[in-house]
């Protein structure tokens, strides 16, 4: 009996064969996250206008960022997961955050979003569109996602620096494992999974 052939992931540009490390574009008009190969990635670079925009690999967790749960609350996040991109388009910076259904967008404050940049002048530096702050509060404060289940136990706020696709990744992690009203065990192992995963890429820098 013959073995399935093994899918091989190819380059959406030229078609050509693609490795597990190969590299993403994001299509800006769809915001959609594209597969390419390392020759075809290098034609998009980050500062590009074209269709497709490179993502930038690195992931940086932010030890030192500040935000306080009042700031925080002030962004008018349901939940105490999201992620805040720099929409090149518009000019605005972008509050999404996971849920069952998908990648929700919450409305900015922009006045309270700017004083926390001020704070924190690193995401000045944030390149638009590929790069996001990143942000874990899960467990710290109020409950996200209806913590029913979990350990109880108090955890400090993450903040990373991370590429979209990692966001678009930790989306289809909700969305694809949620279960019931709470979301079940097997969708919190693979939270934390995922946000283990960060924390060891981004001791060598990069996805």
């Amino acid at each position: 009996m013959r073995k399935p052939r093994e899918r091989v992931e190819l380059c959406e540009l030229c078609a050509n064969a693609l490795g597990p490390g190969h590299q993403h574009l994001l299509e800006l008009d769809q915001r959609r996250v594209a597969c390419a190969c390392d020759p075809c990635a290098i034609l998009f670079p980050g500062s590009s206008q074209q269709r497709y925009k490179r993502i930038l690999r690195d992931v940086v967790r932010l030890h030192d960022f500040a935000m306080d749960d009042q700031e925080w609350e002030s962004l008018l996040i349901p939940i105490n997961l999201a992620y805040f991109v720099q929409n090149s388009a518009t000019g605005r910076v972008i509050a999404q955050y996971p849920s069952p259904g998908g990648a929700m967008e919450s409305l900015l404050d922009l006045e309270s979003w700017e004083v926390i940049v001020e704070r924190n002048p690193v995401l000045k530096n944030f390149e638009p569109d590929v790069e996001a702050l990143l942000v874990n509060r899960i467990g710290s404060g109020a409950p996200s996602f209806n913590e029913i289940g979990r350990d109880g136990g108090e955890r400090a706020p993450r903040y990373y620096r991370a590429p979209i696709d990692q966001c678009f990744r930790l989306v289809g992690i909700i969305r694809t494992n949620w279960r019931g009203l709470s979301g079940g065990v097997e969708v919190w192992k693979e939270i934390d999974a995922f946000f283990g995963q960060l924390d060891q890429l981004s001791e060598v820098g990069f996805a």
